[in-house]
């Protein structure tokens, strides 16, 4: 080969190598998050997280109104939530509404424009129920938010319909070998994967538990099958996906299910699961009568939500940032406009929870939904004269009963009577109980009840002792 050519194909590898250093993508990033030798790290895509950057961007908010002045239900027709707000913070919060829901659509979007007042339009309807529901996430279900909270924005994103949600997959017609339970029959839902394609109805609306692994050593009384597991994992895949990490975000590899070596996260998604499912129970479902046909799914269900419909592929939603001080009206939060009001205001709240609560011993019932773990709204309005008589007392402590039918399977129906008498401890404890005032009974069992008619049977006891 001549000089010549070989100057050529020198200069001709060189300007290969340049090119295709310009193909490569950018390395992937670890973090690690535990002990070494756990596997516990992180692995995030500067891609990915380059591409959800946008999304996550919190949007310019309107200044904080004045309180004083007349109350938006004083002036304005058939208002029936928020309608203690000064006609200013109650027009303001329309404006950041209309911003983060329905930018292009504008207020008629829920409004009537030749009646703001009436209901006639669907989508006021649900959305008057959706302001509840971000209230009650935001007061009730710290254990998952924290005081960072939710607001409408957070699913929405400028959409008059979250991007991310989901409705009941139609009963597959069973197969040669049974129900398939939509395995093999790759989905988004699952990351793509050979597993059930529908983890969120079984746990996200009907209150199924979660577990991988059988609670007893022999077949009796065991119940959990290898489709069930698969279900489980399916719905762990769309976890790690819906927030853009991997299972060690949680889990220690070491030991999947141990909670000791687990991650704090861990916790916060276990809540978020029952926060699902309180919601989807609680408020969505309930909604479907109000959706037109086209809005429900093939099941005739109304949308629900899961974990991507906040997330939205991030670790934290909005990468944590909170726009929630700008509306403390979401979270019930409510400032004294006037301080020579206030003393007034505490005594009369003081008279009135002495009145509400239970004298000692006497027990209090907080009902449960059929099937149902979570603390609704109703369970947590039983629950308030307790906490505050707890709160009074320093020296006061409560004992849980979970009780539940005595017809059914007799291990499903005890693990439900304890899973809500642990809703209720965590309901205490996000309250500001101590664990250690808080006495945990065996679940025990009622008189047994026609589907779920005897309500006294799907309860847990509370009851104060000195």
């Amino acid at each position: 080969m001549t000089n010549a050519l070989r100057r050529v194909f020198g200069f001709g590898a060189l300007a290969a190598l340049v090119l295709l250093a310009g193909c490569e993508r950018p390395p992937v990033d670890s973090v690690q998050r535990g002990f070494r030798g756990t596997g516990m790290e992180q692995v995030y895509n500067p891609r990915l997280l380059a591409s959800n950057a946008p999304l996550n961007a919190v949007p310019a908010d309107t200044p904080p109104a004045s309180p004083d002045g007349p109350k938006a239900g004083q002036v304005f027709q058939n208002v029936k939530v928020l309608n203690d707000l000064s006609v200013g913070e109650f027009t303001r919060l329309m404006v950041s509404i209309t911003a983060w829901v329905s930018p292009q659509q504008g207020c008629t979007y829920c409004h009537a424009a030749t009646d703001m007042a009436s209901d006639s339009l669907y989508t006021k309807v649900v959305a008057r129920r959706m302001l509840q529901m971000t209230q009650h996430i935001n007061a009730d279900w710290k254990n998952h938010v924290a005081d960072t909270g939710v607001t409408c924005y957070t699913c929405h994103r400028g959409n008059p319909v979250p991007v991310n949600t989901w409705t009941t997959a139609p009963t597959p017609k069973p197969a040669y070998a049974g129900n398939k339970a939509g395995q093999n029959a790759p989905a988004a839902t699952v990351a793509m994967a050979a597993l059930p394609n529908d983890p969120f109805t079984p746990f996200l609306d009907q209150g199924a538990n979660i577990r991988v692994v059988g609670g007893t050593p022999l077949q009796t009384g065991n119940r959990v099958s290898i489709k069930q597991t698969e279900w489980t994992y399916g719905l762990m895949m769309h976890m790690s996906q819906s927030l853009g990490v991997n299972c060690t975000y949680c889990h220690n590899t070491r030991s999947f299910a141990d909670w000791e070596t687990s991650a704090p996260p861990r916790a916060v998604a276990w809540y978020g699961i029952r926060m699902a499912r309180d919601l989807n129970m609680a408020y969505l479902d309930p909604l479907a009568p109000s959706f037109p046909a086209a809005r429900l799914g093939q099941a005739g269900d109304s949308p629900k939500i899961n974990c991507a419909t906040c997330h939205q592929g991030a670790f934290k939603p909005l990468y944590g940032a909170s726009m929630l001080p700008n509306h403390p009206e979401l979270a019930k939060v409510r400032a004294v406009v006037s301080t020579a009001s206030a003393p007034a205001a505490e005594a009369a709240a003081a008279t009135k929870a002495a009145a509400a609560a239970p004298p000692a011993g006497a027990a209090v019932d907080v009902l449960f939904a059929v099937g149902s773990p979570s603390m609704s709204a109703e369970a947590n309005t039983a629950l308030a004269p307790v906490i505050e008589t707890l709160k009074a007392d320093a020296a006061a402590k409560v004992t849980l009963s979970g009780f539940h039918s005595a017809s059914g399977d007799l291990a499903t129906n005890e693990e439900l009577a304890k899973q809500r008498a642990f809703a209720v401890r965590d309901a205490l404890k996000a309250a500001g109980i101590a664990e250690d005032r808080i006495v945990l009974e065996k679940p025990q069992s009622a008189e047994a009840n026609v589907a779920g008619e005897d309500a006294r049977a799907r309860r847990v006891e509370v009851a104060v002792m000195k």
